[in-house]
């Protein structure tokens, strides 16, 4: 494995654990009504560790196989928008807020996976899933906000 690649996966997981670690749900969040599609606590860690490895991978490709600074800048963007989601959610109990921020975040990954399509289509492709997880989180976050 390059060391380019390690400098770029391992941040990104433990900026994500870190972020994590110190945003738990707690007894804020085990009190807000849900809807049916909530899934249980325990499979967001899991996810979150395979979609920040992936971003990993994706920032390492971008910054080595691509001279598109646009594609740098989307993919920098949506990673502070990811970090930002749940400190704004958890940490300020701020569900309006977390709307917000994850309809940015949705935004910088669509306009980053379009964008890479052409220039980077695999890393186009590896985003796809974190597109989807980002997509049902919205979806759940919207109903959360709607609920409470």
């Amino acid at each position: 494995m390059p060391l380019k690649l390690v400098l770029f996966v391992v941040p990104v997981v433990l900026c994500g654990w870190i972020i994590g670690w110190t945003n738990l749900p707690g007894p804020w969040y085990e009190a807000l009504a849900k809807p049916s599609f909530n899934p249980p606590n325990w499979v967001f860690g899991p996810v979150w560790t395979l979609l920040y490895v992936i971003i990993g991978i994706v920032g390492w490709r971008v910054w080595e196989r691509s001279r598109d600074q646009g594609l740098r800048v989307l993919w920098i963007v949506q990673l502070l928008l990811n970090y930002a989601w749940s400190p704004v959610f958890f940490g300020m109990q701020n569900v309006a807020l977390a709307l917000v921020v994850i309809g940015f975040l949705l935004a910088a990954i669509v306009a980053f996976t379009i964008r890479a399509r052409r220039r980077e289509p695999l890393s186009a492709a590896m985003f796809l899933p974190y597109l989807a997880w980002v997509s049902f989180a919205t979806l759940l976050n919207a109903a959360i906000w709607r609920l409470n």
